[in-house]
């Protein structure tokens, strides 16, 4: 297996301005799922910085951005809440989740995604864009954030005492991310413009609500937990259902790169360089990683072709957070909130429910049935449970027909 995968000189310019675009596209989500993680904005920065650099430098998709993701953002809000807001814990078990995805790229294991059935995926894929959604409701009412669905929707109980001034710059947000020009958007995303106006916004008139908080400047420092033995059991079952969450993400992801530019990943090489990135983030305090669908989008869009752009996306992000870094104190979480309630409604399957008529009844239950495991249960329940339910029937129910 070769250890670099689509290096090519003879397309620089695109590779610039898609990892330019792509890095401007991540740096209002990455501080955005940083937060909502309950890890903090800085450690969204870092893994959007490290994991996009070594998933790009080794991994197997050449267009792909790889960085914090939606899914990846709502099973690290679990673990940090399950081990008590203890920041080592968390960051250890992004590390060994990344040398779990190691060990599932060398062992070709990251093949059978493609044989996870379709209604698993939209469930899959829906079930997050709920959670999201949920998520971010009370923050955008400035009610304060909660890590788990029932307890976040709990503070509705206390909607009498939301923040008028978080609630006004929120929908501004949520306005601008939906509505805005998409003539204008060629030249600056929507999610920029959202965090520009708001910060802006909540700076002059709506002062009264929460902002993101001062986000230190400079080199992160290397540290690894030693974890008991007691803590092992728990480790390495948060750290498969990582490994396993981040894979599926991102090789999804290079599916969607694949139909673009008329290419074929590899998998097993995409695993492996997801893993390296992950290794590297947990050791240096930055969230977990995974191939992103919208900031690839947009960076084939934009022209990038080969992993350079991956890498020019890292590099510009350094570069935001080593001069610009002071300023992302003034953003209000109620801006962030908008930004990602677009993304958890995006990432929702609405041409399965538009065509649900259409769908195999089979296809609805499992969708169905994934949906609720994943906002109620958790991530690897739903896919095996959603997995297994559409192949059992497929085998009995069918051919007893």
């Amino acid at each position: 297996m070769k250890i670099f995968h689509g290096y090519k000189t003879n397309s620089l310019r695109g590779d610039f301005f898609g990892g330019l675009t792509a890095a401007v596209v991540a740096l209002p989500l990455a501080l955005a799922f940083g937060v909502a993680s309950g890890l903090g904005p800085l450690p969204g920065l870092y893994g959007a910085i490290i994991v996009g650099f070594f998933a790009a430098l080794f991994g197997g998709t050449p267009t792909q951005i790889t960085g914090p993701t939606g899914p990846m953002t709502v099973v690290i809000a679990s673990i940090f809440l399950y081990f008590e807001k203890n920041l080592e814990i968390v960051f250890f078990i992004i590390s060994l989740a990344g040398f779990l995805q190691i060990l599932i790229g060398i062992s070709r294991l990251g093949e059978f995604v493609k044989k996870i059935p379709s209604s698993v995926v939209t469930g899959f894929m829906s079930g997050i864009g709920v959670i999201i959604i949920s998520l971010q409701i009370p923050v955008l009412l400035g009610l304060g954030s909660e890590g788990s669905v029932i307890l976040s929707l709990s503070k509705l109980n206390n909607i009498s005492d939301f923040s008028i001034d978080s609630l006004i710059v929120g929908l501004i947000g949520l306005l601008i991310v939906i509505f805005f020009p998409k003539k204008i958007e060629k030249f600056i995303p929507r999610p920029v413009i959202a965090l520009l106006v708001g910060s802006l916004l909540a700076s002059i008139y709506f002062i009264n609500q929460t902002l993101i908080g001062e986000i230190p400047s400079g080199i992160p420092s290397f540290s690894i937990y030693i974890p008991t033995f007691g803590e092992l059991p728990e480790i390495i079952y948060f750290s498969i259902m990582l490994a396993s969450l981040g894979i599926i993400d991102s090789l999804l992801t290079s599916v969607v790169a694949d139909n673009m530019t008329n290419t074929n990943h590899l998998p097993n090489k995409e695993s492996i360089g997801q893993g390296i990135g992950n290794i590297i983030s947990g050791f240096f305090g930055g969230l977990a990683g995974a191939g992103a669908t919208m900031r690839t989008v947009v960076n084939i869009q934009s022209g990038g072709t080969t992993p350079y752009s991956g890498l020019i996306h890292s590099f510009i992000l350094i570069l935001i957070l080593g001069f610009f870094g002071t300023y992302a104190s003034m953003i209000p979480l109620a801006i962030l909130a908008s930004i990602l309630l677009k993304v958890g409604y995006d990432i929702i399957d609405w041409e399965f429910v538009s065509n649900i008529k259409s769908k195999e009844k089979i296809d609805i239950f499992v969708a169905l049935i994934v949906v609720l495991l994943i906002v109620f249960v958790n991530l690897i329940v739903a896919i095996i449970a959603g997995t297994l339910t559409f192949y059992i029937y497929k085998k009995y129910c069918i051919n007893a027909a």
